[in-house]
C-alpha cells in the first residue's frame, strides 16, 4: 500500500493515523510506500527547496518508519517532487538544446542533493527500499544525469533502489538497469465502458503484461507496480488516474472489478515483484461512509475484501 500521501505535517504522529496503519497491516500487506512531497516553485525551477511551512519533517518520517517495522510492515521510502504551480511533475524539465544544459545541470544537483537527504535517513531507520523518483517523464531521456544521481545515492543507501515510471512510458527509460527493480505507475485504462466485468478487464491487461514481459527481458529486472488503483467511482477503470470526476456515483463493483482483474493477470507471472495499491489514507473515513466514498481507499469496500483473499493465498 502507499500510505502518508498529501498529508499534513504531523499527521503521521496522530493516535488516527496508527489506527489506521493497523487497519492496512490487517488487509495482508506486507509493505508500505510512504509516500511524501515536496514543492519546487514551477516546472522551470533549478532548486528544489525545504519548505518549513509544508514538507514533512524528518521527525514525522522517523516516526511513521518505526510505526510500519513495529507492525512486521517493510518501507519503500518515496520522496517525491511536485511542481507549486499545479502542472503535473511529468513535466519538470528544459528544453533540448545546447543552451539549457546548465539549467539541467543545476536542477539534477539539486535534485541530488534532495534524494541523499532522504537516502541517508532510508539507510539510518533501515527502510528496505528507496524509490529515487515517480514519473519524472520529461528528465528520463537524461541518462548521464540519472547515472550520476544512481550514483550518489548508492553511496547514501545500501538496500534495493527503484524508479516509479508512468503507464506508457516505461519502455523510454534506458537507465533501468541501473536500478534493482523496475517500477510503473500501472494506471492502465483496462475497462471498455463503465461498470465493466472483471472478464472483460482481465482481457484488456493481458497486452500490457505482454509489454511488461519484454522489458524485464530486456533488463533483466523485476517489475513492480509502484502505484496501482482505481476510485470506487462508476467509469474509473476507463480512467484509472482520475482524481477529478467528483461527480461520478459510487460503484464498490468496479473497484473490486479492477482489483480482481490486476491481481489474477500478475500473480503467478515470476518476474512480477508486487503492488503498492494507491492509496491508503493517514485518517480513514468512518466504515460506515465506505458504501459512498468514491475515493481511492479501499477500507470497508468489496475491494479490500477481494485483496484480503488474494493476499492469504499461500505462497
Amino acid at each position: 500500500m502507499t500510505y502518508g500521501w498529501n498529508s499534513s505535517r504531523g499527521a503521521y504522529r496522530q493516535p488516527y493515523a496508527l489506527d489506521s496503519l493497523r487497519k492496512l497491516k490487517e488487509t495482508g500487506s506486507e509493505w508500505i510506500a510512504l509516500a511524501f512531497y515536496t514543492l519546487q516553485p514551477n516546472i522551470y525551477s533549478t532548486d528544489i527547496p525545504f519548505d518549513y511551512g509544508r514538507t514533512m519533517t524528518d521527525r514525522d518520517i522517523e516516526y511513521a518508519v518505526k510505526q510500519a517495522h513495529a507492525l512486521g510492515l517493510k518501507v519503500c521510502l518515496k520522496p517525491v517532487v511536485n511542481s507549486a504551480d499545479g502542472i503535473w511533475r511529468a513535466h519538470i524539465g528544459f528544453p533540448e538544446e545546447e543552451g539549457a544544459e546548465p539549467y539541467w545541470d543545476a536542477w539534477f544537483r539539486s535534485y541530488a542533493n534532495f534524494l541523499c537527504h532522504y537516502a541517508e535517513l532510508a539507510e539510518e531507520l533501515g527502510c528496505e527500499m528507496f524509490c529515487i523518483g515517480c514519473e519524472m517523464v520529461s528528465t528520463e531521456k537524461k541518462t548521464a544525469h540519472w547515472t550520476a544521481v544512481i550514483e550518489r545515492v548508492r553511496q547514501a543507501y545500501g538496500g534495493p533502489i527503484t524508479y516509479n515510471a508512468n503507464h506508457g512510458k516505461e519502455e523510454g527509460v534506458d537507465w533501468f538497469d541501473r536500478v534493482d527493480l523496475i517500477g510503473t505507475s500501472a494506471y492502465y485504462p483496462i475497462a471498455n465502458k463503465p461498470g465493466d466485468s472483471e472478464e472483460a478487464m482481465n482481457r484488456n491487461w493481458l497486452p500490457v503484461k505482454d509489454k511488461l514481459a519484454r522489458l524485464h527481458a530486456r533488463f533483466g529486472k523485476p517489475i513492480a507496480f509502484l502505484e496501482i488503483g482505481c476510485r470506487s467511482a462508476l467509469g474509473c477503470a476507463t480512467m484509472p488516474w482520475d482524481f477529478s470526476h467528483t461527480e461520478l456515483p459510487a460503484s464498490e463493483e468496479e473497484q473490486a472489478n479492477f482489483y480482481g482483474s490486476v491481481l489474477k493477470t500478475f500473480w503467478e507471472e515470476p518476474w512480477f515483484a508486487g503492488f503498492f495499491w494507491w492509496d491508503w489514507s493517514v485518517r480513514l473515513y468512518p466504515p460506515e461512509e465506505a458504501k459512498t466514498n468514491t475515493g481511492f481507499d479501499i477500507y470497508g469496500k468489496k475491494a479490500e475484501s477481494v485483496l484480503k483473499e488474494w493476499y492469504a493465498k499461500p505462497r
